[in-house]
């Protein structure tokens, strides 16, 4: 057995990139960008108008003067007027206009009275100084300065980005074709009849609702009896047509545990076969002949789902290009005992304590078949197999489901 540590090391080094590919921006959302994000301009592009008013000379404020006339109203999205020479000259703005040629401070309605086309200046005028409101020109990017880098998961903030830099295309890592198989004779679908001996399939609905929600689409769902011809002509389309596979139950000691076998004969190399850890002791991972992964997750749902988000998900992103998030960690709530040399990933419920701190309760699900008894929980920590009792206030990593 390999530790959870080794385990994620050895899948990271084993799991190629994906390829790229050039995506309409109006499909790139939850995608990962794979080239980096600059401006095509300066951003603002122009001095802009923050605040509906009048633009005037920050210079006549600043010399007393008060009462201005007012001439033109500059708009957004107009092309810009020029500021009359007249100390008292000014113009009427909205926001998100350019600064008038010639202006330099923009007087808010909220500061004037007005009669006609004569605006007064409420209070000492020369309180509004040199650029007040007004958004300068490249103050926020400039011209070819990356805002966004390769490596990041797309949401609405760098949609908006790419969109105001003209970017109506952007490069992602292509969505790879994802193959979740459950095995085993006693598992039926979730529409059909159900005898007393058999049960309804919900690992490969549990893993695929996971890959979806983590941006990864494209999955197809299958289902493999316990009987050797099966698995091997089920396996061989599977490993020749999808890029990534997740494998569920088979992979342990019974005699009907046909999954290793058949991996090794179809050319799919075994990189580890169990991890120091509960739940998901019986994890297995390899590569395809194609060199695509193989995760081979334990059948009981609670380890496969702890296991797909433990190591799967990571292995998705670390291909994808993702640059990775930092784990965060939790306080333990209350103190826990664990005596076997394993480490041990309870599912916990969150909260905050009384200074702001993450606290942890443990919530664990009557057995590692109990999928049920995680609904409630926020995720799972790691506590290391080196020691038996973790007292409150432990810190440990936390992943959230």
């Amino acid at each position: 057995m390999v530790t959870p540590a080794a385990a994620e090391k050895l899948i990271l080094e084993n799991s190629p990139p994906f390829h790229r590919e050039d995506c309409p921006l109006a499909s790139a959302h939850g995608r990962v960008l794979r080239r980096d994000l600059c401006a095509d301009r300066d951003l603002p592009p122009f001095d802009r108008v923050t605040m509906d008013g009048y633009a005037v000379r920050a210079e006549a404020l600043a010399k007393g003067t008060g009462i201005f006339r007012v001439g033109r109203l500059q708009a957004a999205g107009m092309r810009a007027f020029k500021l009359p020479a007249a100390a008292e000259a000014c113009i009427e703005v909205m926001t998100g206009a350019v600064v008038p040629a010639g202006a330099d401070c923009i007087v808010p309605y909220e500061e004037t009275t007005r009669e006609g086309n004569q605006i007064s200046v409420v209070g000492e005028p020369g309180r509004l100084g040199f650029g007040h409101a007004i958004h300068r020109r490249g103050s926020d990017h400039r011209s070819g300065e990356v805002i966004v880098k390769a490596g990041t998961r797309l949401t609405g903030k760098e949609i908006a980005v790419a969109a105001a830099c003209g970017h109506g295309t952007v490069t992602v890592s292509q969505l790879p074709k994802l193959a979740v198989v459950v095995t085993g004779d006693e598992l039926v679908e979730v529409e059909g009849a159900v005898a007393a001996h058999q049960i309804r399939r919900s690992n490969d609905h549990a893993l695929r609702a996971a890959l979806i929600s983590a941006g990864y689409p494209n999955v197809a769902r299958f289902h493999v009896r316990d009987v050797r011809h099966e698995v091997e002509h089920m396996m061989w389309h599977i490993l020749a047509e999808y890029d990534v596979v997740v494998i569920s139950g088979g992979v342990s000691q019974g005699k009907f545990d046909y999954l290793p076998q058949e991996l090794q004969a179809q050319g799919v190399r075994k990189i580890f076969h169990g991890v120091a850890q509960r739940p998901g002791k019986p994890m297995w991972f390899g590569l395809s002949a194609r060199g695509m992964p193989v995760f081979a997750l334990p059948g009981n749902p609670v380890s496969a789902y702890t296991c797909l988000h433990r190591y799967v998900l990571p292995a998705l992103a670390h291909a994808s290009g993702a640059t990775p998030a930092p784990v965060r960690s939790a306080a333990l709530a209350v103190e826990v005992n664990f005596k076997p040399r394993l480490a041990y990933f309870p599912p916990v419920r969150l909260s905050n304590g009384p200074n702001g701190q993450l606290l942890a309760t443990p919530d664990p699900s009557n057995t590692s078949g109990d999928l049920a008894g995680l609904v409630g929980t926020d995720g799972f920590l790691e506590l290391p197999a080196e020691e038996s009792v973790f007292t409150a206030g432990t810190l440990a990593p936390f992943r959230a489901w």
